[in-house]
């Protein structure tokens, strides 16, 4: 399948901060959702930048549309939908005021289209953005997103600020967003449940390195945990062994293909495990 979306070996160093985006590569084909999880400082935002051109990366090619996006590219721009963590307009604004702005600034600006998502996200046209909370913020900067009509949303904690019962209708506009085969969505979140309800694909990065890519298929279905005692874990083969964190009297250890292992490891409990827990065992668990 053709990928909206790839990036290749990218790198972006931050002296002063020590900071080192490190080969980043990972690929978001037509029609799917990426989840880009990674704890706070881990590189998302800063891949972000490196994708959209507001970071000058310092090696690596970044793909959109089939091609590398340059400075003078307005016409793929228009085809990009972007939310960032954070204020997105200036306070001062009201949503009607936003929507002219909007409507210059790109030549596929729908006002209706931005209208219906006001009546539907509950935000009022003429109060100035400055007294909205800040799930109204991040509800005005999605609907002025869409309302452009991409074909690639890049989303950057956009569900952070969002109580549950909206985060999961947020969700939805999500997933009615990439029934269109040619359009797709990078979620940049922290919030794994979101991912595990949309993501086709889940990206883990820490450290400004991509730790796996994975379908979200895969890590339902085959990833697990096996839980062992000290004498099965020095038992297991370490080819086996993806990651491993000992835990009192017990030592975790992930693995791919749970079913293999059950038959492999009869003695060993294997359980099916949530994005939380293969982070937190990519993150701080040991490698054999």
């Amino acid at each position: 399948m053709e990928n909206i979306l790839e990036l290749q070996q990218v790198s972006k160093t931050f002296p002063k901060s020590d900071f080192t985006l490190d080969n980043v590569s990972f690929s978001l084909p037509y029609g799917a959702v990426l989840g880009f999880v990674g704890e706070n400082g881990a590189g998302k935002t800063t891949t972000i930048g490196c994708i959209l051109n507001t970071v000058m990366r310092d090696s690596g090619t970044v793909r959109l549309f089939g091609r590398e996006m340059q400075d003078e590219d307005t016409d793929m721009r228009e085809k990009i939908g972007v939310v960032y963590d954070g204020n997105n307009f200036p306070v001062y604004w009201t949503a009607q005021q936003l929507s002219k702005v909007m409507r210059g600034l790109y030549k596929n600006w729908d006002n209706a289209l931005f209208g219906e998502y006001l009546k539907m996200f509950r935000l009022p046209a003429k109060q100035k953005i400055r007294h909205y909370s800040r799930g109204m913020t991040m509800k005005l900067a999605i609907a002025a997103a869409l309302s452009h009509h991409p074909q690639l949303l890049i989303l950057d904690e956009a569900t952070g600020g969002l109580d549950p019962i909206m985060r999961d209708d947020m969700l939805d506009v999500f997933l009615d967003f990439v029934q269109e085969e040619d359009h797709s969505v990078l979620l940049s979140s922290h919030i794994t449940s979101d991912l595990e309800k949309i993501a086709d694909y889940i990206c883990l990065i820490h450290e400004g390195k991509i730790m796996m890519t994975a379908s979200r298929n895969d890590l339902v279905y085959n990833y697990a945990v096996m839980r062992c005692r000290e004498s099965q874990f020095s038992a297991l083969d370490p080819a086996d062994i993806i990651a491993y964190r000992k835990r009192d009297f017990q030592i975790d250890v992930l693995v791919s293909d749970s079913r293999a292992m059950q038959r492999k490891y009869r003695d060993s409990v294997v359980d099916h495990v949530s994005v939380d827990e293969i982070m937190l065992l990519l993150v701080k668990g040991e490698r054999v």
